[in-house]
């Protein structure tokens, strides 16, 4: 079976978690030898031996004291009561004695500030639908719980799913339900191409657990999209730790093709491949167990020859890796971006923005669900340009709340890439229009934001980009998770809580330039 690279650049990827950002407790780093005496010191050298070093400015003073130390402190052996009191077990075998966890916790209260100032916005979103229009599917739902959004483009069908009922829904291309296939899990992830027959096939990424838990109950399974039914479906992975996405690769150039599947897990998580024998079964091979695995790139990223990984991982070690294929069937790996454990690293792309043939990283961070449910000011989406020699330059940063995922694409036609972000934890009080934004490029990395009147049509989740309609033109689809996740209480959901999805159609007609 072949999947072509058209697919792997246009896969859906579904972000659900409720992650702790603090100290993992797979840190595979030994824990140091510590001689500081000081809360500062003490927290760098505890902190920076797992992940990289989360300055007290980052969060404000009540979230660091009554959610992530409290959060933290049982991962290094400290016990805590009444949620923010701590207590001097002479017995436990703790990583740091009690009384420097107390100057750690001393000196974040006082380092840390009252309250965050949010980021000032450098060019204000125009509020405008600029050359998209709405279109809305035939059909609503009880209750909008959208996991995945997928176009088709070759069988010019739309495919979706969602967690309320765990099933596979399968569109026409007037946006009509044609057939709902349950499973055991909700899809989160789909890759397209055709068998060695040509027919039509989908490899699905079926979570499992969505709660943030180390159970291992998700699969990967390759689905004959004529039929959809048990019978001509392959298995290609089982128990996996709630894995989010799957590419292909044919990793060790054997002619058979391979996949590398992100268990995002909770504690326990991992990047792997698996290895595809005859008779179509598959072995399973390790690339990494950090947990957090999030979106996986294949390419050739030092030109040997053999496909390598990019993977963001999301977990308390947040960051870029790659993965070099060893010619043997294991990898070599290198960090190419890593982030502070609160960032909420949600989506990451290569692409070349600066047109000099090196691919060049989008990056978003804006996952809130977790012990720090506050608007933070470094969410948002990031350029960082390629230096050459795996190094990488931050070129752009626009501020948006809770940003999810971001997708470059020339969407106007004029050569330059312009980007598509959805923010499932956007300021819902105050600006729920953040919650998409069209990125339009009108000159190198410069950028004027448009916030599309779409806020009140559902809460954006998951989204895909592709042309559904073969126009020439790249068209957005959106899935609507209207229910829960909401962190500030006294907000009731004011968007469509019934349509699943809808898509922005693209209005312009043209056949993109080469840049």
């Amino acid at each position: 079976m072949r999947f072509s690279k058209h697919y792997i650049l246009t896969s859906t990827l579904f972000l659900f978690t409720a992650v702790v950002c603090v100290v993992s407790v797979n840190c595979n780093s030994p824990q140091p030898q510590v001689v500081a005496t000081d809360g500062k010191s003490l927290s760098v050298a505890y902190c920076k031996s797992c992940h990289q070093y989360p300055e007290p400015r980052l969060l404000d003073q009540e979230t660091w004291t009554k959610h992530v130390l409290p959060a933290m402190a049982p991962r290094l052996g400290i016990k805590v009561y009444a949620d923010d009191q701590y207590v001097n077990d002479l017995e436990a075998k703790s990583a740091v004695s009690y009384d420097d966890w107390l100057k750690i916790v001393d000196y974040y209260t006082r380092a840390s500030p009252k309250k965050l100032i949010p980021a000032r916005v450098p060019v204000a979103p125009l509020k405008d639908w600029s050359n998209f229009s709405l279109i809305k599917p035939a059909h609503d739902v009880p209750l909008a719980t959208t996991t995945m959004v997928a176009f088709d483009t070759t069988g010019r069908r739309i495919y979706t799913s969602d967690r309320m009922n765990s099933s596979i829904f399968r569109w026409s291309n007037q946006l009509k339900m044609l057939s709902a296939v349950k499973y055991p899990s909700p899809a989160v992830d789909v890759q397209f191409g055709k068998d060695d027959k040509g027919n039509p096939q989908g490899v699905f990424t079926f979570i499992g657990s969505m709660d943030a838990v180390d159970i291992a109950n998700g699969f990967v399974k390759q689905v004959d999209l004529n039929s959809i039914n048990a019978q001509k479906e392959i298995q290609i992975a089982g128990k996996l730790p709630r894995p989010i996405q799957s590419v292909p690769a044919d990793i060790d150039k054997n002619g058979l093709q391979d996949w590398v599947v992100c268990g995002f897990g909770h504690n326990l998580g991992g990047l792997y491949w698996y290895k595809q024998l005859q008779g179509n079964q598959f072995e399973k091979h390790t690339i990494s167990t950090m947990p957090g695995a999030e979106h996986a790139v294949i390419g050739d990223f030092n030109h040997d020859g053999w496909p390598d990984v990019a993977c963001l991982f999301a977990q308390a070690d947040e960051g870029v890796w790659l993965f070099l294929n060893d010619h043997k069937g294991g990898f070599t790996s290198r960090n190419i971006l890593r982030f502070p454990p609160m960032y909420g690293s949600s989506s990451f792309q290569l692409v070349d923005f600066n047109n000099d043939g090196q691919p060049d990283v989008l990056y978003t961070s804006g996952d809130n669900s977790d012990y720090s449910k506050i608007l933070k000011p470094f969410h948002g989406v990031y350029i960082y340009l390629n230096q050459g020699n795996f190094k990488f330059k931050q070129a752009y940063f626009y501020p948006v709340n809770g940003a999810t995922k971001a997708v470059a694409a020339d969407f106007n036609g004029d050569g330059r890439l312009d980007i598509a972000l959805i923010a499932f934890f956007s300021d819902l009080k105050k600006n729920p229009g953040e919650g998409f934004t069209y990125f339009e490029e009108d000159s190198p990395l410069h950028f004027i934001p448009h916030n599309l009147p779409i806020y009140n049509q559902g809460r954006w989740i998951c989204m895909d980009v592709n042309d559904y309609n073969g126009d020439g033109s790249p068209d957005i689809i959106l899935g609507n998770f209207s229910m829960g996740f909401i962190n500030d209480d006294s907000i009731k959901p004011g968007w469509n809580t019934h349509t699943p999805f809808v898509i922005l159609k693209n209005n312009n007609k043209f056949l993109s330039k080469k840049r």
